[in-house]
């Protein structure tokens, strides 16, 4: 994480209802770290106050899942940032709005201190027209500023820049593949974004334990028109009630669909089935949109945790040069090169630090100014 800056980096990360913070060193070290399970939003500070006693912190990054148009890089937290960012709360409507409550907690608690937003969005900002552009009316895409965004930008630059270091092929063609409840792959070529597979929402590309991923477009349209299902109803189902969980009919984590898988449930077996099938085609999707690959990542909770996940991918993408060894795969744990002798693809598994990448972006940030 050195970048020339060494500083103590507060990390807010929010989610819907937790709030998770960490104190990084200037050479990486998490030093301190809390989640506060139940975060009732920014007038509820004891629990910050509490963590932060004693603690010395120099500077604050904000995980901020959405940037919008404007931001594609990390920015200084002022008053027109939190502004803009209330303005696009309808692009992130679970996430945006509890990222600026954490902006407005800590301001309180450490007016002082300088703050920086990190933005997921921002890492696939490079994504060329071709990739971004949906095939809509153009003066929507004008009007409303539609285009494929991507998500989980911050764990994708940080894997692919690990992944880098340990197949000693830092400017390689990677796949980046984020594989947790939330799931996304990242077609990175000499360490920039050329393609990924969430679009303008998070709903959309892979299976994931709650989420559809992409659905024909159609078929929302007649469940509306001709299945009488309500707007909101299928606003809900698609994002808390598909995926894993919906096919499976457990609660959408992997590892109950596996139990599921291994105790017979046909149920459980389809849902694996159809997560492999979509995570693979997607990969050579992946593939064909940086024109080969040379390296593979894996990394989010599924990436770095399940073996079984890591050998069908390579069994069923051994065509593009892909093979891990049995034993490394198995005994895979925290950053590890899973690769086969001699495989033309390197398979590597890195442990999932948005945390690192935050804090990188904001020393740098510190240097610039």
């Amino acid at each position: 994480m050195e970048v020339g800056v060494r500083v103590r980096v507060l990390v807010v990360n929010t989610g819907s209802s937790s709030l998770k913070l960490s104190v990084l060193t200037g050479d990486g070290r998490v030093e301190a770290a809390t989640t506060v399970e139940r975060w009732e939003g920014r007038r509820h500070l004891e629990p910050l106050t509490a963590f932060l006693d004693g603690v010395q912190v120099d500077a604050v990054g904000h995980r901020v899942v959405h940037g919008g148009p404007r931001y594609v890089d990390p920015a200084p937290v002022d008053d027109g940032l939190v502004e803009y960012l209330d303005s696009i709360a309808h692009l992130a409507p679970l996430h945006n709005p509890r990222a600026v409550a954490g902006i407005y907690a800590v301001s309180e608690v450490l007016p002082d201190t300088p703050a920086v937003a990190c933005f997921d969005t921002a890492y696939h900002a490079t994504l060329p027209r071709e990739a971004h552009t949906y095939g809509l009316p153009r003066e929507w895409n004008a009007r409303w500023s539609l285009r494929r965004y991507g998500f989980h930008g911050l764990s994708h630059a940080y894997a692919t820049r690990r992944a880098g270091e340990l197949a000693g092929a830092p400017g390689a063609r990677m796949v980046s593949c984020h594989l947790g409840a939330g799931a996304s792959l990242a077609a990175v070529r000499d360490g920039v974004s050329l393609d990924t597979t969430m679009g303008f929402t998070p709903l959309a590309g892979l299976v994931m334990a709650t989420r559809s991923g992409d659905v024909d477009p159609g078929l929302l349209l007649w469940l509306l028109r001709h299945g009488g299902v309500p707007l909101d109803e299928l606003n809900e189902a698609l994002e808390r009630r598909s995926g894993l969980k919906g096919l499976s009919g457990t609660s959408g984590d992997l590892r109950d669909v596996l139990a599921g898988r291994a105790d017979g449930d046909e149920d459980c077996a389809l849902a694996f089935d159809v997560f492999v099938h979509q995570l693979c085609r997607e990969i050579a999707a992946m593939t064909a949109a940086i024109g080969g690959l040379d390296v593979l990542v894996m990394t989010g909770g599924i990436g770095e945790h399940s073996p079984l996940v890591r050998a069908q991918v390579a069994e069923r993408l051994a065509y593009l040069g892909v093979a891990v060894d049995a034993a490394r795969n198995e005994a895979a744990s925290g950053d590890a090169d899973v690769s086969a002798d001699g495989a033309a693809v390197r398979t590597v598994v890195v442990t999932a630090r948005e945390d690192l990448e935050i804090a990188r972006q904001v020393a740098a940030q510190l240097a610039a100014r």
